[in-house]
C-alpha cells in the first residue's frame, strides 16, 4: 500500500519519487533529565537550537534552553530562559525584522489561577541576552508558533480549556497579536500548527488533531488569510512542521505512527493535499516536534527521542537528490 501510495503520488507530483539520504546524525544535548520539544535556524552564520528542558514530559520546571553551533556538530549551550512559578514548553525561535531573534514559548501555570496558559515571547540580538518576556496573544490560548511574512508576524493559537478551536493571530511588532480569524477550524480537537508563506503570497498551514478525528488538516489562504479551505490528510501528525525547499517542494516534518510512533519526514503536494513519508529519522518513543533548515543543499533537522533510552536532543542532516 505504501509503495502505491508514492507511486501516485510521484504521477501527482510529475515526477519520479526523490530519495533521501540521512546524511548524518548524532545526539547534541541530554543534560536535563528530559529534553525536548525543539526549534531550529540558522543566524549569522551559526546553528541555534531551542527547546524545553525539565524534570519530565510534564513538570512544574519547565526552562527554555539556547544552543549554538558554529558547524553544526559541536554544540554550547548560550542561554537558559527561566520563569518563576511557570513551567515554560515548547520553544521556538524565528528571525524577525532588523535581525532580531524572537524565542516564544508557553508558560504553563498550575491549577487554581486565572489562567491555565500564557504565550511569551522574548527578543535577543545575539542568543544570549534575552529581553523581558512579553506576553503575546490570548490567556488559554497557546500560540504554538510565530511565522513572519514580510513584515507581519502570523500565529495559530489554540484554546487550552474548551480545546476544540484554533484561531489566526497577526502582528506588525511581533510584540502585540490582532485576532484575524476568531475560529479558524474547529472540528475535533485541533492543536499545532505550523504556517508557511509561498512566493505568490499563499499561507499553508499543517495543523495537528487530536481525539477520535486525530486525522492533520492541510489549510490554505491567500491574503488578507481571513478565507480559508481545508483537505484531510488522512494520518495523525504531532509537533508539525513545514519548509519549503529551493526547488519549490515542500517538506514537513513531525511524529508518525505507522509501525511504531517515530519522528518521520514527509512530501506535501498541497494541490492535491495528500503526504507520502520519505524518511523515518532514528527514534521512538517520546519523540518529535522538529525544527526543520536547510543549508548548504541538505535538508537539517532537530528533534527529540527517547530511542537509545533517555529523552535527548538530536540533529540529522539529509541529503535529498533534486527533483527530476
Amino acid at each position: 500500500m505504501k509503495s502505491i501510495l508514492a507511486g501516485l503520488l510521484a504521477l501527482l507530483l510529475g515526477r519520479q519519487e526523490p530519495r533521501a539520504e540521512l546524511v548524518d546524525v548524532r545526539k547534541i544535548w541530554d543534560q536535563a533529565p528530559h529534553n525536548a520539544f525543539t526549534d531550529l535556524i540558522r543566524f549569522k552564520d551559526r546553528w541555534l537550537c531551542v527547546f524545553r528542558e525539565g524534570k519530565a514530559h510534564v513538570s512544574t520546571d519547565g526552562a527554555l534552553r539556547v544552543l549554538s553551533s558554529a558547524d553544526g556538530d559541536a554544540w554550547a549551550s548560550e542561554s537558559l530562559v527561566t520563569m518563576a512559578g511557570a513551567d515554560l514548553r515548547d520553544a521556538k525561535i524565528a528571525i524577525a525584522p532588523g535581525g532580531r531573534l524572537m524565542l516564544s514559548g508557553a508558560a504553563a501555570y498550575p491549577p487554581g489561577g486565572k489562567a491555565s496558559h500564557q504565550t511569551f515571547a522574548w527578543f535577543s540580538g545575539d542568543g544570549k541576552a534575552w529581553t523581558e518576556p512579553v506576553a503575546i496573544g490570548d490567556p488559554d490560548f497557546w500560540l504554538w508558533r510565530v511565522t513572519w511574512s514580510g513584515e507581519r508576524a502570523f500565529g495559530v493559537g489554540y484554546s487550552t480549556k474548551a480545546g476544540n478551536t484554533v484561531r489566526l493571530y497577526a502582528s506588525a511588532d511581533g510584540k502585540t497579536f490582532e485576532t484575524r480569524v476568531a475560529t479558524l477550524f474547529d472540528q475535533g480537537e485541533p492543536n499545532e500548527t505550523s504556517l508557511l508563506f509561498l512566493e505568490d503570497g499563499t499561507c499553508l498551514c499543517l495543523l495537528r488533531r487530536d481525539g477520535a478525528k486525530g486525522t492533520a488538516q492541510l489549510g490554505s489562504a491567500k491574503a488578507p488569510y481571513t478565507d480559508w479551505t481545508w483537505k484531510d490528510l488522512g494520518l495523525k501528525i504531532g509537533g508539525p512542521h513545514l519548509l519549503r525547499l529551493p526547488d519549490g517542494r515542500i517538506v514537513a516534518g513531525g511524529r508518525l505512527y505507522d509501525k511504531g510512533v517515530h519522528t518521520g519526514l514527509l512530501w506535501v503536494d498541497p494541490k492535491e493535499g495528500k503526504v507520502i513519508e520519505f524518511l523515518r529519522l532514528p527514534s521512538g518513543g517520546d519523540t518529535s516536534y522538529p525544527g526543520l533548515a536547510w543549508h548548504d543543499g541538505l535538508l537539517w533537522v532537530s528533534y527529540y527521542s527517547t530511542h537509545e533510552g533517555k529523552t535527548s536532543i538530536y540533529r540529522a542532516k539529509v541529503r535529498v537528490p533534486s527533483a527530476k
